[in-house]
């Protein structure tokens, strides 16, 4: 391996290499409960089967020791990536299918797998090429990538799509596969600018791959597992999110269904501009303020303040459920949800980065992430059921009170300083 040249700066790469993370998990993940409501798939059906879709971002632990000891983390990516660029084209094509469903989910799950491979080989070239301090500067910045790539997908992706649906096509399964299948064009672009762009590997990947290469699979996952109160950080990551991840399905849902059924009716387009658009754009600015706000006052003092943001707005869809608000307070609403679930989420993201230090942070980073997609999983299964069952009101005022749980885990973490509250 070549070493790869200390002058380059992390803005080469780190800003790429999310924007293309972000193109599959928000197809995979959001916007597949989106064109699965448009042809007709019912809510229950929706968000359990894509619920299951997180399956491979909870289970990636098991094979990321294989990531941090074959091949490189450049090489990982820019085959994961390639990867993908074909999935999403054939996602594309099983959409004018007559049997649509099955096949779709077949596809949308291999190509999950191959996302959360490429997470894994992204995060660890991350925590290889910054130091801690430039991890903590980036988080905002790798963030407001990722979340450009979510605008592109849940914002344009779906507006182009109700807007070939509604005004040229007449066709909900070919505007969609249209929409879909230029996310495969992009990704492709962004391949080939990788292959050529992307930094050669770091020495200290090559120590990384010799230091692990001889270590047992088991080992680097009992390492994770013996750290101090591992109990507490186990609960944290499991419930810190828990109230939002039973929102995050049943919330496009809700504002896409008709009113007589409880939701707000809105079209394809104006979803793709409320949730994905100005919704995302407030996460960024959220995300962006998070990561100035900790790294000028450290993780400790901020966690609770910012665990309250994250929650305290998920009360405005107990108000939209039961007011029906006019569509500029919508726009503000969501606006306002989003841009505290991002401040809140990034000391969140912050401190699974410093949990996972050490020789094997690439394999921790990974379990870490995977026990999070777990709590995301987990309440996305029984969303819809619990929803059908309820209503949308009752279901809103739920995902309030199961809020309470995550913050109590707050109180119990390690949080030593010069770890988790470093600056």
């Amino acid at each position: 391996m070549e070493k790869q040249s200390k002058s380059r700066s992390p803005w080469a790469f780190i800003p790429t290499l999310y924007f293309t993370s972000g193109i599959p998990y928000v197809i995979v993940n959001t916007i597949s409960v989106i064109f699965y409501k448009k042809l007709g798939v019912d809510n229950t059906q929706i968000t359990f089967w894509t619920s299951l879709l997180y399956l491979p971002w909870v289970i990636k632990m098991f094979w990321s020791p294989i990531v941090d000891t074959y091949w490189t983390k450049r090489t990982w990516i820019l085959v994961t990536q390639f990867a993908m660029f074909f999935c999403l084209a054939l996602l594309a094509f099983s959409l004018q299918l007559s049997n649509f469903f099955f096949i779709s989910l077949v596809v949308l799950t291999f190509g999950a797998f191959i996302s959360a491979t490429y997470d894994i080989a992204t995060d660890g070239f991350y925590l290889l090429a910054l130091n801690p301090g430039e991890q903590a500067f980036f988080v905002g910045i790798r963030s407001l990538f990722y979340r450009i790539a979510l605008i592109f997908g849940s914002g344009f992706l779906v507006v182009l799509a109700g807007i070939l649906e509604e005004r040229y096509l007449n066709s909900v399964s070919l505007s969609w596969s249209l929409s879909i299948g230029l996310s495969s064009l992009v990704l492709v672009v962004l391949f080939i600018c990788h292959r050529i762009f992307l930094p050669l590997p770091e020495a200290s990947d090559r120590k990384q791959f010799e230091a692990t290469s001889n270590v047992s699979f088991f080992e680097i996952i009992f390492s994770y597992f013996r750290q101090k109160r591992i109990i507490a950080i186990l609960a944290f990551i499991l419930l810190y999110r828990f109230g939002e991840a039973m929102l995050l399905k049943i919330a496009q849902l809700f504002l896409l269904d008709k009113p007589e059924a409880g939701g707000l009716g809105l079209s394809t387009s104006t979803v793709g501009l409320v949730y994905g658009t100005f919704g995302v754009l407030s996460l960024i600015v959220g995300g962006i303020t998070g990561g100035m706000v900790i790294s000028k006052y450290g993780l400790k003092k901020c966690l609770l303040p910012m665990a309250l943001a994250l929650n305290l707005p998920d009360v405005f869809y107990v108000y939209m459920a039961y007011v029906k608000p006019s569509l500029p307070l919508v726009y503000a609403l969501v606006s306002f949800e989003q841009l505290g679930y991002g401040f809140g989420f990034t000391a969140f993201s912050v401190y699974l980065m410093y949990i996972s230090q050490g020789e094997y942070k690439t394999s921790h980073f990974a379990i870490s992430t995977g026990i999070m997609a777990l709590g995301i999983m987990l309440p996305g299964l029984i969303s819809g059921y619990i929803q059908a069952q309820v209503g949308y009101l009752l279901f809103f005022v739920l995902v309030c009170l199961l809020t309470v749980p995550g913050m109590i885990t707050l109180f119990f973490i390690p949080l030593e300083k010069g770890t988790a509250d470093e600056r």
